[in-house]
């Protein structure tokens, strides 16, 4: 919200029963406890006991907030057997006379009405609440007060008169997917006078409070002018890719499953912590066990770089994370930790991670932007469908936009299965156009000569028809 709301305003909160409402706005209250500000909560819908029950949750008190049960006040204040949940207009005047006479008694900085739909109920009829809101503005303005109107969208489908009547509109969202967690997201739709970050931004309900996961943005600078080469200690693999990948670029490495896509990354992360670099990686389908276990298998020790925070390794869980959160915990990596390098693996996990395929381009877009104007190497693993046979253009959704793009192959000699690797793309220079076979083993990838005798390259599944001379030992050796 461009630093926050402005003050002295009227807001309205947005958002269908359990979306948080309650718990933003004693958030926004508590925030001003603690600079000093005198807050009202004002529940129509709400007993004090359940409020303070919400707040208990977090770990909160309500002691230096005013509770003011307006239910139970106007319940009591006629003899006669109604109470404010009736639509009577004599109920509806009384309502907002409690709200009132309470605000001149507490003089309080921050307010919170919760909730409009009781009111609406009041009112019968649009036009009469749309007067009833208009004095509610009219009275707190000039009266140094910031309120915060929360309505559970029970208004009938397009009525738009408590959004044109506040200052400013923040919506909450509940989704439900068809499997793992809910998610919520919220969306600023109108601020007046700030500009604010539109868009949707995913948040969580935590014991604390709400913690919004802000939408990430390419940073309007002028990126940061690419680096050298990032080494991974392969001199046959440097020499494939035109002397090595190039820092703040982003590189995909695609291939069927267990063609080694998870060793280049492991051996690049190797590296770079010798090196003194932070790195971190971010495991979508691999358990953290079963990726210690590779790296020890390799021959690479990384327990003195966890132990200082050089290497960070996060196990992801895809039905867990929202997308947003996920993109801001890599942003943490950057920028609280200082990573220089980023790994995800994989891009399918990723993809798993979202409430819908169609935004993975565009959220995963955004993100390799952000990595590359912070200078960072971002690397990412895409598996093919099918273990031998694996469409060369399934990565292409997604290749567009690496700036690298590394394939690794099966192909068969001889009755044996092989690896092969090719670099098909490299926008940062000049790269070697010929296929190589590897074998992984002690200390990661071994790279062997070019490989000129191919038949079926184009298919996805090439078959060598050369001499054997050529082709590697299985120790690893041309």
């Amino acid at each position: 919200m461009g630093g926050g709301l402005p003050r002295n305003h009227l807001y309205l909160l947005d958002g269908e029963p359990g979306t948080g409402k309650t718990t933003l706005a004693l958030q926004f209250l508590l925030e001003g406890a603690r600079e000093g500000e005198r807050g009202l909560y004002v529940t129509l819908s709400e007993s004090e006991s359940e409020l303070t029950e919400v707040a208990q949750s977090h770990g909160w008190t309500l002691d230096k907030v005013t509770v003011f049960e307006l239910s139970a006040e106007t319940a009591g204040s006629s003899d006669e057997e109604y109470t404010i949940f009736h639509p009577v207009e004599v109920e509806l005047q009384e309502t907002l006379a409690a709200v009132f006479e309470i605000v001149e008694q507490a003089k309080p900085t921050r307010v919170v009405i919760d909730s409009l739909s009781e009111l609406r109920l009041l009112a019968r009829d649009p036009l009469r609440f749309r007067r009833q809101i208009l004095s509610l503005k009219q009275f707190f303005a000039g009266r140094d007060c910031t309120v915060l109107l929360l309505d559970d969208r029970s208004a009938p489908s397009g009525d738009m008169q408590l959004h044109s009547l506040a200052h400013g509109v923040v919506m909450l969202e509940h989704l439900a997917l068809e499997y793992g967690a809910d998610r919520r997201r919220l969306r600023v739709t109108k601020l007046r006078g700030v500009p604010f970050r539109g868009g949707y931004h995913d948040f969580r309900i935590r014991t604390g409070g709400i913690q919004v996961f802000q939408r990430i943005l390419t940073a309007a600078a002028s990126p940061p002018e690419l680096g050298g080469a990032l080494s991974s200690g392969n001199p046959a693999l440097e020499t494939l890719l035109g002397g090595g990948l190039t820092r703040g670029t982003s590189t995909l490495i695609t291939g069927a499953a267990g063609t080694g896509k998870t060793v280049i990354c492991v051996q690049y992360l190797h590296a770079a912590v010798m090196r003194g670099e932070t790195v971190s990686a971010f495991m979508f389908d691999e358990r953290l066990s079963t990726f210690w276990m590779r790296a020890r298998a390799l021959g690479f020790d990384f327990d003195d770089a966890v132990k200082d925070g050089r290497l960070r390794i996060h196990q992801v869980e895809p039905t867990e994370m929202s997308p947003g959160e996920f993109a801001n915990v890599v942003r943490a990596a950057v920028e609280t930790h200082g990573s220089t390098v980023v790994v995800i693996d994989s891009v399918n996990g990723y993809m798993n991670a979202m409430p819908s395929e169609r935004l993975l381009g565009i959220q995963l877009h955004e993100l390799l932007s952000y990595l590359a104007n912070r200078g960072v190497t971002s690397i990412l693993t895409l598996v093919q469908h099918g273990v031998f046979s694996g469409p060369v253009d399934e990565a292409a959704e997604v290749s567009y936009l690496a700036d690298t793009v590394i394939l690794l192959r099966y192909f068969e000699y001889q009755g044996s299965v092989r690896n092969a690797i090719s670099v098909v793309k490299k926008r940062s220079g000049p790269h070697e156009k010929t296929i190589r076979e590897f074998r992984i083993g002690a200390g990661g990838l071994k790279v062997g000569e070019p490989l000129e005798e191919f038949q079926g390259v184009l298919t996805g599944v090439p078959h060598y028809r050369g001499e054997r001379d050529p082709l590697m030992s299985p120790d690893g050796r041309a």
